[in-house]
């Protein structure tokens, strides 16, 4: 190869090392890309499987087994005694597994297994259930609660997969029952609350009791006070007296005739002490 009597290279020189530089370039934009396609193809692939990507750019793995939590898809209905009415159950279930699964693993086989724990629920709530009458939904919830208690974890097997499944479900009453039972539950409500002040009243007059008891123990030697005393305990007895002697009488007479009625003890004593 030659060059031009004016020292720069021939055209054919010229064009030759183009070539060559170009070859070049493409050979290693060409090494590069395979190289990018390959980490490429490595991390698409360890997507799929159940174990996270090696690597610089991994997420740290969350410690301890992935829970997935599901509601049923809708409520649950189980006859009532009688089989008119029924109950209606809210079924919640919390999913896991010991093997290390990828979320999107573990909520594939939790899609596939949640029709059998629902199933299994449905029959358990069935049997509590036959015996009830449709007004008592406590009864029930309390029942399943009891026996999902004595079987706590349910487990599923599919292949060399376990998952573990812990229900819990809350019991509703029948709509239409509701307006029968709303009665005869504010009338319940009205009789505890009476049945609360009642309790009341009667700890503050116990008391007070307590109290008196006190004060005349400490003033046991003052004349006014035993004098106050013995004249509030006598007024007392002439009170249940009186209040005998008209309860004797009302039995005595009919109702067309009433008997005449007497001055209370008190009041003929103060119109003595005021004459």
């Amino acid at each position: 190869m030659t060059d031009a009597p004016d020292g720069r290279p021939r055209p054919a020189d010229q064009w030759r090392h183009r070539g060559v530089r170009g070859l070049t370039i493409a050979r290693d934009a060409g090494a590069r890309g395979w190289r990018w396609w390959a980490r490429t193809w490595d991390r698409l692939v360890a997507a799929l499987q159940d174990e996270a990507p090696v690597g610089s750019a991994a997420a740290p793995s969350p410690s301890g087994p992935l829970v997935e939590q599901r509601d049923a898809p809708r409520l649950i209905a189980v006859p009532a005694r009688g089989y008119v009415y029924s109950f209606y159950i809210r079924a919640t279930f919390a999913w896991s597994s010991p093997a290390s699964l990828r979320s999107e693993v573990l909520s594939w086989y939790v899609q596939y297994f949640q029709p059998n724990a629902i199933q299994r629920l449905t029959r358990l709530a069935a049997d509590a259930a036959r015996d009830l009458h449709p007004h008592r939904a406590g009864d029930l919830e309390v029942a399943l609660q009891r026996a999902l208690a004595e079987d706590p974890l349910w487990h599923y097997q599919r292949g060399d997969v376990t998952l573990t499944c812990r229900p819990d479900a809350t019991v509703r009453l029948d709509e239409r029952i509701m307006p029968a039972l709303q009665p005869h539950v504010d009338r319940l409500v009205k009789l505890e609350y009476q049945f609360d002040e009642q309790i009341r009243k009667a700890r503050y007059a116990e008391e007070l009791s307590r109290q008196w008891a006190t004060i005349l123990a400490d003033h046991a030697d003052d004349h006014d006070l035993a004098d106050a005393r013995d004249h509030m305990l006598t007024a007392q007895r002439e009170a249940a007296r009186w209040i005998a002697e008209l309860l004797h009488q009302h039995g005595e007479h009919p109702p067309e005739s009433p008997p005449t009625p007497r001055v209370p003890p008190q009041a003929s004593s103060r119109s003595l002490d005021g004459e």
